[in-house]
């Protein structure tokens, strides 16, 4: 009987744990499940086609890392996709709504979307495409696609200020919700939406705030109900604002601030450098993409959206390069159609 279980437990011990998984293949493979990469797969899976979806975050990763109970600019019918109607309850939907609508979508259609899995390479070549993902735990996921859309948007990559301090805990550049921050002596850094959003949402909850911006004024782009209502509150001197600036340094307990009068020193608890995001152009170029030198714009067809790599497609904003503003959930959406047309005539269902 030892000899039994000795041998048993050899046998235990030598072979694998796991069974690596087989390589995975299909017609199309989408690099992102924001609304655009979903619509996308939606199209592609309408002609006949067998699509996976990867992403390395959760579903509408973007959309989900949204500060909390933030409201959309936008009316619910422009965030529709797959022709699935995108019912609310006010004139314009909350982002829990949004969240709850492309969790609905997925299910209608039977998406196959792959969470939790960054996609590291895309070798081959037109037909015979393969890609590397990881999941969470590092294991290794390979598939083989004969078309492949990149679909990466923006958000996970922020703006660096570049100086020093900008590496300290206490700053970020996601802005999420109020509570942690009250009774605290808060830096918003940026004059566009999310930082106007971000300052006021600070200020009904209890911190005291502190913008900076490098241009004269708030952005003529700032939602016509928040602009008026930052302005107010900082003639009123409940916000305090510092325009034609910029922050020269970010100490543990304070931040130095270049202004038109000379470096102010204010005492500091956080910071949020909320001054946008940009695609990640590293990684596009790996695949052989081309970019326009001065916006980074990848070189594609405007009606199919297939890039110089034959066979390889790119989709949502990242086909506006650095111009971010051009291209939202809005116009971005129909991206899949444009893509599915041209897979329609060059892959047989």
């Amino acid at each position: 009987m030892p000899d039994f279980f000795a041998a048993l437990e050899f046998e235990t011990q030598t072979q694998p744990r796991t069974k690596p998984r087989p390589e995975m293949r299909c017609d199309v493979l989408v690099i992102g499940a924001g609304p655009t990469g979903l619509a996308c797969a939606i199209e592609a899976q309408k002609v006949g086609l067998r699509v996976v979806v990867l992403d390395k975050g959760c579903l509408v990763n973007s959309l989900y890392h949204y500060p909390k109970g933030m409201l959309f600019f936008t009316t619910p019918e422009l965030l529709e996709i797959g022709d699935i109607p995108f019912t609310t309850a006010q004139q314009k939907p909350t982002r829990e709504e949004a969240l709850e609508y492309y969790r609905k979508v997925t299910e209608h259609y039977h998406l196959d979307v792959r969470q939790y899995e960054w996609v590291k390479t895309v070798m081959g070549e037109d037909g015979n495409f393969v890609i590397c993902a990881s999941d969470r735990a590092g294991r290794p996921h390979d598939y083989r696609a004969k078309k492949v859309i990149v679909s990466t948007g923006y958000y996970d990559l922020a703006n660096q200020l570049g100086i020093p301090g900008e590496d300290l805990p206490k700053v970020s550049h996601y802005y999420s919700e109020p509570h942690p921050y009250y009774d605290n002596d808060v830096l918003v850094i940026g004059g566009k939406n999310s930082a106007a959003i971000a300052s006021l949402d600070l200020w009904r909850h209890g911190a005291r705030v502190t913008l900076v911006h490098r241009e004269a004024q708030l952005h003529r782009h700032v939602k016509y109900w928040i602009k008026p209502d930052l302005e107010n509150r900082i003639k009123a001197g409940e916000i305090e604002a510092y325009f034609n600036s910029s922050v020269q340094e970010i100490g543990i307990d304070h931040v130095v601030i270049n202004t038109p009068s000379g470096p102010v020193r204010l005492k500091n608890d956080f910071v949020l450098a909320l001054i946008g995001y940009h695609p990640d152009y590293d990684f596009l170029r790996s695949m052989g993409i081309e970019l326009s030198e001065d916006q980074c714009r990848p070189v594609c067809d405007p009606i199919s959206l297939e890039s110089n790599v034959k066979g390889l497609y790119v989709a949502g904003v990242i086909v506006a390069g650095s111009r971010t503003n051009e291209i939202f959930i809005e116009n971005g959406r129909f991206h899949g159609k444009q893509i599915a047309d041209d897979l329609k005539l060059r892959l047989k269902p």
